[in-house]
């Protein structure tokens, strides 16, 4: 278990942070930018669901634990090492992805089919899930140029772009099961 005594350490005030493992780090290297971009999209997450309820919330509330693990992942470079770590690290795993599919499955067969691109917006909590999509994204653009560069676990990378891909689906399932989607209209205001 986690035990927070005191807030703050002092130990960033010159611009450097902690990895999971110990080594010290500028606070802008890839790595800080990719686990701390899943922060946002927690955070992002968690207003979101003051606008969800009954298994939307459920999920959203599972999706929010699988955001600290997978920060708990990311935050852990050097794959390899693990065998000779103290405490097995915390790694996302493939049933996680297998997980958020079929929930994009079951969520998708109630939907109105798709026939334009759609706007972000409508009710609150699919604005929310808007956002919460685009976050996921860029949480998972940085995780990829991060695993061009240092060992990246794959799950993790995968978790993200199926989360992606589960939040528009469940924006479309809170607007009125698509119904209310606000679509796109090329050239409108030309």
């Amino acid at each position: 278990m986690v035990v927070l005594n005191k807030i703050y350490t002092r130990t960033g005030d010159k611009g450097d942070t902690a990895l999971g493992n110990g080594t010290r780090v500028p606070k802008h290297s890839p790595r800080v930018a990719a686990y701390g971009t899943v922060d946002e999209l927690n955070a992002t997450l968690g207003l979101a669901r003051l606008h969800a309820e009954g298994d939307i919330d459920e999920a959203l509330g599972r999706m929010q634990n699988d955001l600290f693990d997978l920060g708990a992942d990311l935050c852990r470079p050097e794959m390899e090492k693990d065998k000779d770590a103290e405490y097995p690290p915390l790694r996302m795993v493939e049933a996680q992805v297998v997980r958020l599919e079929s929930e994009i499955d079951v969520m998708n067969k109630n939907l109105e089919p798709l026939r334009s691109f759609i706007l972000p917006g409508g009710s609150p909590l699919s604005a929310h899930l808007h956002l919460c999509r685009t976050v996921a994204r860029r949480a998972e653009r940085l995780s990829v140029e991060l695993a061009s560069i240092e060992d990246v676990n794959p799950a993790a990378v995968k978790y993200l772009n199926r989360l992606s891909d589960w939040f528009f689906v469940a924006a479309r399932l809170a607007n009125d099961y698509g119904r209310a989607d606000i679509l796109w209209v090329p050239g409108a205001n030309r």
